[in-house]
Order: C-alpha cells, then structure tokens, then sequence
C-alpha cells in the first residue's frame, strides 16, 4: 500500500489457506478420438463382425454373400430354413495393468522433458482406450518399492483417478527392484493381463533388473516393454562433419546397438518392445493395444 503522498510504501503478507494440485499432462488426448473410431470398428458398430481368433460369440444373423463359411451355424439355419451365420466381437472385461517405473532412468530428459512424464502421457492414453473398450485397468507404479496403487471397477471414468494417483510421482535416484514390482502385478490378481511395462530401454538396468523377473511375469500375462527413445542418438549417428562428430557418432552408433540387443532378448523372453521417441509413444502403445484386440492376445 502507497502513503498519501506516494513517498511511504507499507506491505504485509496474509496466508491464503489451500493448495494447488498439479495433474500430469495429457498431451496426448488428441489422439483418443481417431483410436476410438478404430476401436468401433473392432467392435463392430461401425463395421459389420467377423470371426477372429479369440473373440466372444455375439449374436446370428443372415449369410451375406462374402461370409466366412466356416461362421455358418448349421442348427440354427435348419430350424429357420435360412442360412445363418455366427457374429463375434472383440472380447471384453479384459485386464490391463500398467506399471510406472519412477526409478534413476526415469529421470532423463528427452528434449526436456523427463522421460517419467511422457510415459505418464502414453499410461494415460492408454487407460482411457482400454477403459472405452470395456476393460479394467489397474495401475502401479514404483522403484524400490511399490509407490503407487489404482484398482479401477471397470468403467469409463478412469483418466480423472489415474491422474490423481501419479500427481505425486517423482523419479527416485535409486534403481528399480523388479522383483517387488512384480509382485505387485501378481498381487493385483492372478486372472491374465496385458501388463505394460513403461520404463526406459536402459541396457544396464534392464539386463541387469527386469531380464531375470520377466520369465515369471510372460509365463501368466502378455508382457509390453514400453520406451521412450532419444532422436538425438539419431542425429549424433548422422554427423560426419569433423573429427568429434565422428566419434560422437560412433558412440552413439554403439548405444543404438545395446539398446537394439537389449530389445532382442526382451523379446526372445516373449515380450513386446516399443522403444520410440516421446511424443510417438502414446498413440503407439494405444495402436498396439488395438492390434493385440484386433487378433484376440489379450
């Protein structure tokens, strides 16, 4: 407050009780809508079902010419004298369980951005396609020790809870212990999963913590390894220009390579890898997630 005259100033501090929370961002969700037309598809309301390995009876109908003969339902064309087919969609109340790793790695940034929040963006995305299309999903997140846990009942109205549950999430300068994380999936149920697994392709700590535990988690659940990748190992890769790009581009051409091994013998050990850069990881996650519905693996 200025005095009378202007040549005195008098200033106070009031505390103002309440707090703000800052929720994870969501960049992604301009996504959501092209994936949801996909899923219709799968679903069969914007396209007319089929059979699909894996998938649910749905309902009968007439045969259409361009039918799989292998749908006709014989008893039921005999009692209505009209060839009938079989029609079968995507199975549902399926479970999807993602895990968080908020460890060391997950601090790096990429493009400045920590790695730990573009994995919350594409944990997000994915929770409201999976939610959409009838699925529960379940989350957890951790390092050390289990520091998050979300049971969800079904339904759609999972982004806003999810959220809350990783707000408070921060890396933590320690390495993951993947044999509590994964004992924090298989405490979460034993009935089959999707489980994806967001933590950086990182050959130390992979080969080192998550390779060992994976067997038992493949053995009951289909296993995602989910990364963000680095484009500047790319662009480095690319410089010739001098002596020092040269060798910067030899070590990153060797980085390039241990991750690209590390990914092999995750997959040798029946997981999926996608291991992309940032702002692609999202809507590639959620495609996978539509093309293992698509062909009944969940």
């Amino acid at each position: 407050m200025r005095g009378p005259l202007g040549l005195g100033v008098r200033q106070r501090t009031v505390d103002v009780p309440g707090s703000v929370r800052a929720l994870p961002a969501f960049d992604s969700r301009k996504h959501l809508p092209s994936r949801l037309a996909r899923l219709r598809e799968l679903d069969g309301r914007a396209a007319v079902r089929v059979r699909g390995q894996g998938t649910e009876f749905d309902s009968l109908r007439e045969y259409v010419r361009g039918d799989d003969v292998r749908s006709i339902d014989w008893r039921a064309s005999a009692r209505t004298r009209n060839v009938v087919v079989r029609t079968w969609q995507p199975e549902r109340d399926r479970r999807v369980v993602v895990v968080l790793d908020t460890s060391r790695t997950s601090a790096g940034r990429v493009a400045d951005v920590p790695r730990l929040d573009s994995a919350m963006d594409a944990a997000l995305l994915l929770a409201a396609l999976a939610s959409r299309a009838g699925d529960r999903v379940d989350f957890l997140a951790g390092d050390r020790v289990v520091r998050r846990r979300l049971r969800t009942g079904g339904g759609t109205s999972v982004v806003h809870p999810l959220s809350e549950a990783m707000a408070d999430l921060a890396p933590v300068i320690a390495e993951a212990d993947w044999r509590t994380l994964a004992g924090g999936v298989q405490a979460l149920g034993r009935r089959r999963a999707l489980v994806v697994l967001l933590t950086p392709l990182e050959p130390a700590s992979i080969e080192e913590g998550l390779l060992p535990v994976l067997p038992t988690l493949t053995r009951h659940h289909r296993v995602v390894v989910a990364s963000v990748r680095d484009p500047a190992l790319d662009v480095l890769a690319a410089d010739r220009s001098d002596v020092d790009a040269v060798y910067a581009a030899v070590a990153a051409e060797q980085a390039t390579a241990r991750r690209r091994a590390t990914a092999d013998l995750l997959r040798a050990l029946g997981a999926d890898v996608l291991d992309t850069d940032a702002e692609r990881l999202p809507p590639v996650l959620a495609d996978h997630y539509l093309a293992l519905k698509a062909r009944g693996q969940l």
